[in-house]
């Protein structure tokens, strides 16, 4: 009997996806249903969060109701909308998803972010050094308004060619991308995929806690830019100082031969596009502030703006189809996730373990300080993200849980939102379960082990600020 000779590639061993992760945590949940006690706690109506919250010190044990192999396959549908009520849970959320999904891709295929990039960078020929924090900020604002990750791939092989010809290298052209809309994520304000969704399973407007955002932003943003400056400029200096010093004369030959010489032109129709863009996040803060909008309002805002820059670049009926579908399309996983992270909500309630995770948690927070406590929610959320690096995935797992526990130690749920969303942008950095992580390596000819040491001394420095930053928060609450 003859064997298949075990090659490489099938002996290596990949990381299963968010999918079969958040899954695998439905089958997990739904047997420990047959193992904690059920309980629950009373509850009381908050009037400032517009729900019921439990009530610490209630707890009491309750009827067990463990869940079964019938109730694991109708929880990623429970996690949408409830079948038996008819009422919605995340498909709300989800259909936001889509709709933001469809708006991005209509703006993408009008070129005005491309075009606005490199008109950045023309302007800045000869003045180089000041690219860097030019484009760090406006990967960042594509970072903390939408959540700009897989987006950024099409950028590489146009930036890298101008950084190594810059007398930079390969590393820095990662870091200004990669650096400046992960950073973004990090500061998260009005982010659909982290801030939204997050605040939304917490319960509060994503408007709670923005001033605390743009303080994380701005400063992690400044530290970046710094960090990135001064690496580049010691390698302009001294080329034997970077970090693939012994791939540049490969690197050159091999982006510098691929530079297209085609540069599209920035034209008034891509600034008008680009303004309409920005437009439609300052409507939806407003929205959200002054009238009192939500999940469905602000994806009928995000489809007219889509309408309306169709109308104004006047692609054709087709072709603005396509662009809307095909960008839906591009965050259908998104929108599926949500339903399988909140399906393991569904079956922590139905089977009534839910108030008994929240009491140890209550027992496990009882003597500790504000600062103690959201500092501890920060180190948890890092360690889930390199499980479920996908923002909205872990929103919707652990906001319900995290967020009431908040409510005990006397700590603004907001504040658990800013940690859970700083954590996670945090490890998206150099998360290897993150594709877009190890997509621009693999485009930048970079290994991931130097990247890790290019990253290391930046990471402990955005640790301290975003930890600091949100020590000093809860203690001016």
């Amino acid at each position: 009997m003859s064997s298949v000779p075990q090659t490489a590639e099938t002996r290596r061993w990949r990381f299963p996806t968010a999918y079969t992760i958040l899954f695998g945590l439905i089958v997990l949940v739904a047997a420990l249903t047959w193992i904690i006690p059920a309980g629950q706690y009373q509850r009381v109506e908050d009037a400032a969060l517009g729900r019921e919250v439990p009530v610490a010190g209630t707890y009491s044990l309750s009827e067990p109701n463990p869940q079964g192999v019938f109730d694991v396959i109708m929880a990623p549908i429970g996690g949408l909308y409830n079948p038996v009520t008819n009422q919605a849970n995340a498909i709300d959320v989800a259909l936001f998803v889509l709709v933001i999904g469809g708006f991005i891709g209509v703006v993408a295929s009008t070129g005005a972010i491309t075009a606005g990039i490199g008109s950045a960078m023309r302007a800045l020929k000869g003045r180089e050094k000041w690219m860097i924090p030019v484009l760090m900020a406006l990967f960042a604002f594509g970072g903390t308004t939408y959540g700009m990750a897989e987006e950024t791939l099409a950028f590489y092989v146009l930036l890298i060619p101008i950084m190594i010809a810059a007398r930079y290298d390969a590393v820095t052209a990662v870091a200004v991308i990669l650096l400046g809309a992960g950073v973004g994520v990090l500061g998260s304000t009005v982010n659909a995929f982290a801030t939204v969704i997050a605040s939304d399973a917490a319960g509060i407007p994503f408007t709670d806690g923005i001033v605390l955002r743009f303080v994380i932003l701005g400063l992690c943003w400044l530290a970046s830019v710094i960090y990135v400056m001064r690496y580049a400029e010691r390698v302009r200096l001294d080329p034997t100082r970077s970090l693939v010093y012994d791939r540049k004369a490969a690197n050159e030959a091999h982006f510098l031969a691929a530079r297209s010489g085609e540069e599209m032109r920035f034209t008034g129709l891509h600034k008008i596009v680009l303004v309409v863009f920005a437009l439609t996040f300052v409507v939806m803060i407003w929205g959200v502030l002054s009238a009192g909008w939500w999940m469905g309002q602000m994806s009928g805002l995000f489809l007219a703006s889509a309408i309306l820059i169709g109308l104004i670049a006047r692609p054709g009926e087709e072709q603005f189809v396509d662009a809307f579908v095909n960008g839906a399309r591009d965050l259908l996983g998104v929108a599926l996730i949500i339903g399988l992270a909140r399906g393991i909500v569904v079956i922590m309630d139905a089977g009534k373990i839910t108030d008994t995770i929240l009491n140890w948690a209550e027992l496990s927070v009882a003597g500790l300080g504000k600062v103690a406590f959201v500092n501890v929610i920060y180190w948890i959320n890092v360690l889930l993200s390199f499980f479920v690096p996908s923002s909205s995935g872990l929103a919707v797992l652990s906001m319900p849980i995290m967020a009431p526990v908040a409510d005990f130690a006397g700590v603004g749920r907001s504040s658990v939102v800013t940690a859970y969303q700083s954590a996670n942008g945090l490890v998206n950095l150099i998360n290897p379960t993150f594709a877009v992580v190890m997509g621009a390596l693999a485009i930048g000819r970079v290994p991931y082990e130097r990247w890790l040491r290019f990253m290391a001394p930046l990471l402990l420095i955005l640790t301290i600020i975003i930890m600091a930053s949100l020590s000093i928060a809860v203690l001016l609450a």
